[in-house]
């Protein structure tokens, strides 16, 4: 038994991430040194290693909860975290990949009360970074001697298509006039639901676990990915900066069209009226006018109904989770981070 798998009964979620992180961030800079010098010094400065000429930092990594269901994965269906760990670095890539493009598409300056890594590197520099991320992840997985690597390469390889296709159906919808709440749901259960249940089924296959434990694992992890988006967009509007790293009404102002906004557009009701007046301008929106928008995105009923559709899903993946027979304390430690990232203050 290694490090990474000594640990006390009944953490919290907190205490999991911590944990987590400590045994993933060794073999994740490992695995990131391997990358050509020019690619290295891109992604370094986006895990907060280091400044953009390369001195060493404090800065926010992120939370690795994608880490954190994988290890807690392979915990589940009886294996050891230990094992799991190249499945734990090869997702933290693909998310990391995904971020980096997504910052491009998207436009955003900040991401973890920082600069962007394409607003200092520039565009092309930060796309090939994310590109080299992707292709790393697929390699740690066919390097890790695992006997059920292929397997998990495919599971990878699918939820970023997934992936893919949620964030050309998330740009696609900023063209379009209209947009119906069922599309909006389906792009974001490719788009964040894929990758956290492809972590959980990637940490049960690690693990050893049954065919059903790792279909059930990874509906888990769809519901509570779908569940994190919800409460995402619901940030993206009404977060605090100093807590989501982004300006208020960040997603607003790029005149994206998430959940919330989307449900807010369909719901026939004045504010909905009013709304889609305010959105389509052509011009700018002001301070005010973003502040307007938000308010009747609530009037509309819409920041309600995510709240409620977040608790729903998490009801749900709860049901998956106990359908895969887990160990009691990995079942209690992954409710517990999903938990967390679908009940963040907003």
């Amino acid at each position: 038994m290694t490090d990474l798998d000594v640990s006390l009964d009944h953490r919290s979620a907190r205490e999991v991430l911590d944990w987590s992180r400590a045994g993933l961030d060794p073999a994740l800079r490992s695995a990131v040194d391997r990358l050509p010098d020019s690619m290295r010094a891109v992604a370094g400065y986006h895990f907060g290693w280091w400044d953009e000429d390369g001195r060493p930092t404090g800065a926010d990594a992120g939370k690795a909860i994608r880490p954190a269901l994988v290890l807690l994965g392979a915990q589940a269906v009886g294996g050891a975290a230990d094992a799991a760990l190249p499945a734990a670095v090869a997702v933290e890539l693909v998310h990391n990949f995904s971020l980096l493009h997504d910052d491009v598409m998207d436009g955003d300056t900040t991401r973890r009360h920082r600069p962007t890594a394409w607003h200092v590197f520039g565009v092309n520099p930060a796309i090939l970074a994310g590109d080299a991320l992707l292709t790393l992840a697929l390699d740690v997985l066919a390097g890790s001697g695992h006997p059920r690597a292929q397997q998990a390469i495919r599971v990878l390889s699918g939820a970023v298509q997934r992936l893919l296709d949620g964030q050309s159906a998330d740009l696609a919808f900023e063209e379009r006039t209209e947009v119906r709440p069922a599309e909006c749901v389906r792009m974001a259960e490719c788009k964040t639901g894929a990758l956290l249940g492809a972590s959980c089924a990637l940490g049960a296959l690690y693990g050893g676990g049954r065919p059903d434990q790792v279909e059930h694992l990874r509906s888990f992890g769809d519901r509570v990915g779908l569940a994190f988006q919800f409460v995402d967009d619901l940030l993206g509007i009404w977060g605090d900066p100093e807590v989501t790293g982004k300006p208020v009404y960040s997603d607003l102002q790029n005149r994206k069209k998430s959940l919330p906004v989307v449900a807010a557009l369909a719901s026939n009701t004045p504010a909905a009226h009013e709304l889609h007046t305010l959105y389509h301008r052509e011009e700018p929106l002001t301070q005010a006018d973003l502040a307007r928008a938000a308010d009747l995105i609530e009037a509309s009923g819409a920041r309600a109904w995510s709240r409620g559709r977040a608790e729903d899903l998490l009801t749900k993946a709860e049901e998956h989770l106990h359908a895969a027979t887990p160990t009691a304390r990995a079942a209690h430690e992954l409710t517990a981070i999903a938990r967390l990232a679908t009940q963040r203050d907003y």
